[in-house]
């Protein structure tokens, strides 16, 4: 072999050489870039955890808020049977009183026709009384 293409050769695998250190940087960049966004991921999964915590103690609040109106509504509820019970008690009373009360309304209206028919009887005979003077 001669020194031309001993050079050549030389030259050729330094070339080569010098291509795998640039795939080698290219490879150490990207890796470093993994590295960074695996760290990011890793902080975005606390951040996400934190938040997680947060909101389940937000539910557990909750839980417990339901847990109490739901014992407020049972309470108002006994007040309303309690309520709705005086309410049919006095419905009653008032039925009572609307029936007594239409009873008297009707013999009021009997006696009221009973009085128009004498008006209307004693008019007639005013009028008749009047006619016979003129």
């Amino acid at each position: 072999m001669t020194n031309e293409e001993f050079q050549k050769i030389v030259l050729e695998e330094l070339r080569s050489l010098k291509e795998g250190q640039r795939n080698l940087e290219e490879g150490q960049r990207n890796l470093e870039e993994g590295q960074r966004n695996l760290e990011e991921g890793q902080r975005n999964l606390e951040e996400g955890q934190r938040n997680l915590e947060e909101r389940q103690r937000n539910l557990e609040e909750g839980q417990r808020n339901l847990e109490e109106g739901q014992r407020n509504l049972e309470e108002g509820q006994r007040e309303i049977k309690k309520e709705l019970q005086a309410i049919t008690e006095q419905t009653a009373d008032l039925t009572e009183f609307r029936e007594e009360t239409n009873a008297k309304l009707d013999t009021i209206i009997e006696e009221n026709e009973i009085l128009k028919e004498l008006i209307g009887k004693h008019e007639v005979d005013i009028r008749r009384i009047k006619r016979r003077i003129v």
